[in-house]
């Protein structure tokens, strides 16, 4: 009986530390704002029935900014190959929000950016720590999600792009 207990726990804990979900659930609909103050709802993002990537982020991240840095080094080949686009939602507190516009543009990533000013949408999207990178299909739909950086995790994220770049993930 402790074995099978023990192995139920073990399956448990495995699980709830799992990184990569397939999910296949809607965006949810929050509002955002831009690094300018301009309100946008999420259900206006739209990539004319191409993948969108999904990256909660802050400024204090160290991983997410390595994440951000390693996709914009291969940014433009993904966008010609599958047509993604990145989006990055800052996960930044009132304290340090103001620093997020600056901080992309000193980074030269030419990411669509928006600001989560009271975390609506990382409550929403169930986002705990940063970074958290989600994949959407043509639907809209995330068919991919993965928590933390490491590097060549850049390479298994473009995998998931392809997957759903393709006439059957939609």
């Amino acid at each position: 009986m402790k074995k099978i207990l023990f192995i139920s726990m073990l399956l448990i804990v495995n699980s709830s530390f799992s990184q990569e979900k397939k999910s296949n659930r809607l965006l949810p609909k929050v509002d955002l704002k831009t690094t300018t103050g301009t309100t946008i709802n999420t259900s206006t993002f739209e990539n004319n029935g191409k993948p969108i990537i999904i990256d909660f982020w802050a400024t204090w991240c160290k991983p997410c900014i390595e994440e951000l840095n390693a996709m914009h080094d291969v940014y433009e080949d993904w966008q010609k190959e599958t047509g993604v686009k990145v989006i990055i939602i800052s996960c930044d507190d009132a304290r340090t929000m103001q620093r997020v516009g600056p901080f992309v543009n000193a980074r030269n990533w030419t990411y669509e950016s928006y600001i989560d000013p009271n975390g609506d949408f990382k409550r929403e999207m169930n986002v705990n720590m940063p970074p958290q990178t989600f994949v959407l299909n043509a639907n809209k739909e995330i068919v991919w999600q993965h928590v933390g950086f490491a590097p060549g995790n850049e390479d298994e994220l473009f995998e998931a792009v392809k997957d759903a770049a393709k006439p059957s993930a939609k």
